[in-house]
């Protein structure tokens, strides 16, 4: 067998391993297994979130290449645990209300900014300050919202499974994307930028990512909103979190964000697309529950 091929499944199962153990029960149940009540399930998944962040500062940091006289790499830390730690905050007192909220809107919209910015405004992000308030922006807000997707309560140990199925239906929507685009892929979506990606290739995620909805809204009514609204937005979206990442990558001339999954690159790598998929379901969730 190829030994590449093999990196890349062990990198894959490794990754894919993390995300289920901290995500859903398993993890605080084979824990707790060994030590009775020696974690909770939100812990766990707290610290996957924490971890995923400070990787992907620094990956962002290093991408970017800053400077070596700068000092705006080394706020960029200093900045992500500000803003972090007041996620953390509402997450562990059950702060997140999904309703209009000032800050939560202002954030969401500088989301939306930085994403504007990489593509059309590039030239800004070649100045310290740009890459500094956009690596903030890009690591700091998306993985602060993740907190808030799931529901948990520490009397009756419950934990909700909003970010399990939300990487099922990335994982899903970016399968069924390449392997429809590989076998009837014609039309490039934007070859510039990831010439691999089609328009049928897209299509097809789309469809079969809805069905994925389809089943976990079937099996799962306790989760909030309706999945196949989440699926259809997880479809359009994730090729987009591909896309902002490649064009990251692109502008500073690099391959890869890093190289702590074998085989597979870089933790930004890996959650390019649930990086911008985050905000959305969550903006969905906001809205879902004011109409």
């Amino acid at each position: 067998m190829d030994k590449n091929l093999v990196e890349r499944l062990f990198g894959g199962f490794l990754y894919g391993f993390l995300v289920i153990f901290c995500t859903t029960p398993l993890g605080a149940f084979l824990l707790n297994k060994i030590s009775p009540n020696l974690i909770q399930q939100e812990q766990l998944f707290y610290g996957l979130i924490t971890f995923f962040l400070f990787i992907g500062a620094w990956e962002c940091m290093k991408m970017m290449k800053f400077s070596p006289t700068s000092w705006e790499k080394w706020a960029i830390f200093p900045l992500v645990m500000i803003v972090f730690y007041r996620f953390s905050n509402r997450y562990f007192k059950h702060g997140f209300y999904f309703d209009y909220n000032l800050s939560e809107i202002l954030a969401l919209s500088l989301i939306v900014i930085a994403v504007i910015t990489l593509f059309r405004f590039s030239k800004e992000l070649y100045y310290d300050n740009g890459k500094l308030i956009f690596a903030v922006i890009y690591t700091a807000l998306p993985f602060g919202f993740a907190l808030g997707l799931p529901k948990f309560s520490t009397t009756d140990q419950t934990f909700t499974l909003e970010v399990f199925f939300l990487f099922v239906l990335i994982w899903s929507s970016d399968t069924f994307a390449y392997f429809v685009g590989k076998f009837f892929g014609k039309h490039k979506m934007a070859p510039k930028i990831s010439p691999k990606k089609t328009w049928e290739g897209f299509a097809g995620g789309v469809v079969l990512t809805l069905i994925a909805g389809f089943f976990v809204e079937q099996y799962h009514p306790d989760l909030r909103g309706n999945w196949m609204v989440v699926g259809f937005l997880v479809s359009v979206f994730a090729p987009l979190g591909d896309l902002v990442e490649s064009q990251l990558k692109r502008n500073f001339g690099v391959k890869d964000s890093g190289n702590i999954i074998p085989g597979h690159g870089g933790i930004l790598d890996r959650l390019d697309s649930f990086i911008i998929c985050v905000p959305v379901v969550y903006l969905y969730f906001i809205l879902e529950k004011t109409i």
